[in-house]
């Protein structure tokens, strides 16, 4: 019974937990998707991965709400009192609910494990197709048209059946050449080829301008013009089509891989890095000729090799020993601030992977935190529907999101590792987490206002003096 009571709010909230972040990605890369003319499938595919990879995300927010909404909605129906009075706890009734978010758990772990890396790639992939796309040719009366390489097209009216009037054309196919070679006609029409690579173009009652670079030795422009009755211009199309790129130069992305990659792929990184520091070091070692490996006094010190190097040497050769110092000491300089921008990039990219790797099983775990705190804190409100549970949940949910996405970026900054960095907001809701189930267990009336009066009244009664000589009745 308590399982079927949750199975129901669990799939409507976590239709529409997903449904909002969804609509957070579509507002985010609206402009990268209007007006190119894409078909439908291609935003259904686009929609549905980018829809898998929201969905451990979405996964504990749901749980949460709908743990709220089962037990207080039973505990509204008055149907959690004649459990309790039969002798059964709270976590003996929970504990159906806690095999079941369990297997659920369990199951959102194997989903970013296996599945999410596939769909992430694919995501991104065509995302990038996508955002790469030239606008669809879609003409409109009055305003210029650049969406196909080398021509800027304009008309002042369109007919329905696509008949174009007072076309005007500049052909920018020939490099700094600026708006030299104008074309005008008064009437136009479009047809794609069979294949709809090429649009033809065919003007009818216009003339052209052409003019050419400037001759040699004189300086001057030449033109030439004329007019025509029927021209036809082809245009390449092939830039308007969607092209789709290889998915394997994305495979290596932190994203696209599971645990076992992720750990191959750092452990890599890491000994890339510590070859590319001794690489460093012995650059910047090799520089200094007192520290140089094969110097001929390497415990000589500076003053000394100062001292003995510069008897003997004039003032100009002095001066261009210092002048070569210097820009040894320049160069050493410039090489150290690339190597300390190289080493961030680097520690940054093993950051993102071990982030990737404890972010699988932080999202797991954190279905089965959302859960105890929100079937205790539903136990405890006694209030169902979509009202007060939705705010407590975005309350925790808040505070879950908040600390994860601050501690992600101070472990990506270096500040902490990723472990603990990514698990401090499963640590934050623990405490809440087991505080709430002892308190619901207990029957605590945590939200009873007059318990806390009751309570504010005896803490005042602590004060209060009594008189030495009280009235007698």
């Amino acid at each position: 019974m308590i399982i079927g009571a949750f199975t129901g709010p669990l799939l409507i909230t976590f239709i529409i937990v997903l449904f909002i972040l969804v609509m957070q990605f579509l507002w985010k890369y609206v402009d990268d998707l209007m007006g190119k003319g894409l078909e439908w499938y291609v935003l259904l595919e686009l929609m549905t991965y980018a829809t898998a990879s929201f969905v451990p995300l979405a996964l504990p927010l749901a749980i949460l709400l709908a743990s709220i909404m089962t037990l207080g909605g039973l505990g509204e129906n008055s149907e959690l009192v004649p459990m309790r009075s039969a002798g059964m706890g709270l976590l003996r009734i929970l504990l159906p609910l806690v095999v079941f978010v369990s297997g659920l758990a369990t199951a959102s772990y194997f989903f970013s494990n296996n599945i999410l890396p596939v769909a992430n790639l694919r995501f991104h992939s065509l995302l990038w197709d996508v955002t790469r796309k030239k606008p669809a040719l879609n003409l409109q009366p009055g305003i210029f048209y650049n969406g196909i390489d080398g021509f800027s097209i304009r008309a002042i009216q369109k007919d329905r059946d696509g008949t174009l009037h007072d076309v005007l054309i500049y052909d920018h196919r020939t490099p700094f050449q600026g708006n030299r070679t104008v074309l005008r006609a008064q009437k136009g029409t479009m047809q794609r080829s069979r294949s709809g690579d090429v649009l033809l173009l065919i003007l009818e009652d216009g003339h052209f301008y052409d003019e050419r670079s400037p001759a040699k030795d004189r300086g001057k422009y030449p033109l030439t013009r004329g007019t025509f009755k029927v021209d036809e211009i082809r245009l390449d199309l092939t830039g308007l089509g969607l092209d789709r790129t290889d998915r394997d130069l994305f495979k290596d992305h932190y994203k696209m891989l599971s645990s076992a990659q992720l750990e191959l792929g750092r452990d890599s990184l890491m000994r890339q890095f510590a070859k590319r520091t001794e690489e460093q070091r012995d650059h910047l070692a090799n520089s200094f000729m007192i520290i140089r490996k094969n110097t001929p006094h390497p415990g000589l010190l500076v003053d000394d090799s100062l001292r003995q190097d510069s008897m003997g040497l004039t003032t100009e050769q002095l001066r261009n020993s210092y002048e070569v110092a210097m820009n040894m000491v320049r160069s050493n300089l410039n090489f150290l601030d690339q190597t300390a921008s190289e080493r961030r990039s680097r520690k940054e990219q093993i950051a993102r992977f071990g982030i990737e790797w404890h972010r699988k099983r932080m999202l797991a775990l954190a279905c089965l935190i959302f859960f105890f705190i929100g079937a205790p804190l539903g136990a405890i409100i006694r209030k169902g529907g979509m009202g007060l549970p939705v705010v407590f949940a975005i309350i925790f949910f808040l505070i879950f999101h908040i600390v994860s996405f601050s501690t992600e970026k101070l472990v990506i900054s270096g500040a902490f590792d990723p472990w603990p960095g990514m698990w401090v907001s499963s640590m934050v809701l623990i405490p809440i987490a087991a505080l709430l189930t002892w308190k619901a267990s207990t029957d605590s009336p945590l939200f009873d206002a007059d318990a806390y009066y009751r309570g504010w009244e005896r803490f005042r009664s602590l004060f209060h003096r009594g008189h030495a000589h009280p009235t007698a009745l």
